[in-house]
């Protein structure tokens, strides 16, 4: 089904983590030969090596995608490896404590008498903020910089941007974080604007709230069941679970073959459950 995959260059960014090495296996599967880029380059290596042993085309590669010097190395390697890049995958991004409050919401008692360990909005640290910021905008505008110069004029070239659901309805407690992706969201738009007469198409894909070893703690207590955060949020999912990352796999595919979507561009799919689509009432 997805045989125009077969043989595209694709790389992917922050394709050590759950959900992007998925991404970087998915693509491997249709004969796509992906470059795993990541700044952990263990974790990069370990993605590559299971795609290599399983009989597909992979190259580890370490990139920090707030660093120039960085990306341009990684891309002289890649282009010497494997050749120019037709797909691009920006899904390196991530929060941080420092951009995070305690509490969802404010009472005037942690203004009054604020209990140790509590961070209010007043408490957030401007450096935490600028680094979840960064992190998934600047990383997705310098990553896009560095490889699209060479995806200009290509057949079937695209751009695919990993935004969240936050980037629709922020959610409580981290307002860094949410304010970022939705500024991944309109930049996929600008993008698909702005290169739509030199044929790359631009899309982004919006995760809901996905189970995996990383959040596991967040979301179930020790005993298996769900925190109270956790709670709310299968209340909100009419599906009635969380997703995982196997259910970003046609959403991928789909958006990353021309012959399934040539036509569509500046799209910010939802894979959420239904999470956006209920009101809760």
């Amino acid at each position: 089904m997805y045989e125009n995959l077969n043989g595209k260059i694709a790389v992917i960014t922050g394709a050590g983590g759950v959900l992007c090495s998925g991404f970087a296996r998915d693509l491997a599967k249709c004969g796509a030969k992906v470059a795993v880029l990541d700044l952990n380059e263990d974790a990069a290596k370990a993605v590559a090596d299971d795609i290599t042993a399983n009989g597909g085309t992979a190259l580890a590669v370490k990139c920090n995608v707030l660093e120039q010097e960085s990306l341009e190395e990684a891309r002289a390697i890649i282009n010497e490896k494997l050749g120019t890049c037709d797909i691009l995958v920006n899904g390196a991004g991530g929060n941080s404590p420092l951009g995070t409050t305690t509490k969802e919401t404010l009472e005037l008692c942690d203004i009054a008498e604020k209990a140790e360990g509590v961070k209010t909005f007043f408490d957030l640290d401007a450096k935490g903020i600028e680094f979840v910021f960064n992190l998934n905008f600047l990383g997705t505008l310098l990553t896009t910089q560095c490889f699209a110069k060479e995806m200009v004029g290509k057949k079937d070239a695209c751009i695919l941007n990993v935004s969240s659901m936050n980037s629709y309805r922020p959610l409580t407690k981290i307002p860094a974080y949410s304010a970022a992706k939705a500024a991944v969201s309109n930049f996929t738009q600008f993008m698909a604007v702005h290169f739509a007469d030199v044929g790359i198409r631009v899309n982004a894909i919006a995760p809901g709230f996905f189970a995996t070893n990383q959040n596991h703690k967040l979301l179930f207590n020790e005993d298996g069941s769900l925190t109270p955060r956790s709670n709310k949020i299968i209340t909100h999912t009419p599906l009635r679970r969380f997703g995982t990352p196997e259910d970003l796999t046609g959403a991928l595919l789909f958006l990353c073959d021309s012959s399934q979507s040539a036509f569509i561009t500046g799209v910010i799919l939802p894979v959420d459950g239904g999470f956006s689509a209920y009101s809760g009432v």
